[in-house]
């Protein structure tokens, strides 16, 4: 079924759909008027809606029926330090269909660049379009932190805390009883490309942060961070 995003704020009578949504239904899908269309709104709720009228511009929509998703018992935030990478894009996606909370991207000290002052329009855009296509009734949210200060206060209020670090000589490894305990949100810190300095992982162990590990391998970022989500995606069901 045909699916669109309609921000919260937007969810009232009447509804009225516009801008790159309305242009790839009307336009690029052909939608026509009498088609039943499922929308979401990416915080937790979700409707049938008919198509009433199309124009150039908008669509026209009738409230069928609607559905609210009960919220998380405990969210998966994932804070992943900055990195140029073409991967960023895959990462959002996979984020939504694993359940995620929050992504955060952070300033590292082996950061490539700089990390933009806020999240971009074209990861807000990422994580709809895997929401339409997995049928996520929630979005993760999105957040930039200009450094290590910046997330461990960010950081702070979160009950459980990892640091996934790539160090072998630590023992510690990521477990089934961090997984599927169910008290409360975890927040998961991963360096970027360049791994992480010995000043951010003091200062992360010092904030309480459990350093663990995935296993025997170092592994990209991307790669750690779908490991992550996959094991608490996991958990969360097993909890």
């Amino acid at each position: 079924m045909k699916t669109f995003l309609l921000e919260p704020h937007r969810w009232r009578e009447p509804f009225v759909l516009d801008g790159p949504e309305a242009h790839h239904l009307g336009r690029v899908l052909r939608t026509a008027p009498g088609e039943t269309l499922r929308g979401l709104d990416g915080a937790g709720r979700t409707g049938l809606f008919r198509v009433l009228a199309v124009d150039r511009r908008t669509l026209t929509l009738e409230l069928l029926e609607e559905h609210a998703a009960p919220a998380p018992r405990a969210r998966t935030i994932l804070a992943v330090g900055w990195a140029k990478s073409a991967r960023r894009g895959w990462l959002l996606e996979k984020a939504v269909e694993l359940g995620a909370g929050e992504v955060w991207f952070w300033q590292a000290a082996h950061s490539q660049g700089r990390v933009p002052d806020a999240p971009k329009e074209t990861w807000a855009a990422a994580l709809a379009a895997a929401a339409k296509q997995c049928g996520s009734p929630w979005l993760p949210g999105l957040r930039t932190l200009p450094s290590l200060e910046a997330l461990l206060e960010a950081g702070a209020a979160v009950p459980r805390r990892y640091l996934l670090w790539e160090d072998q000589r630590r023992p510690r490894l990521l477990g089934p009883a961090d997984v599927t305990a169910a008290r409360g949100d975890v927040l998961c810190v991963l360096g970027p490309e360049g791994g992480l300095n010995p000043r951010e992982v003091s200062a992360l162990e010092t904030a309480g942060f459990a350093a663990v590990s995935l296993g025997p391998s170092v592994l990209r970022f991307e790669t750690a961070a779908l490991a992550a989500l996959t094991l608490f995606w996991w958990g969360g069901a097993h909890a």
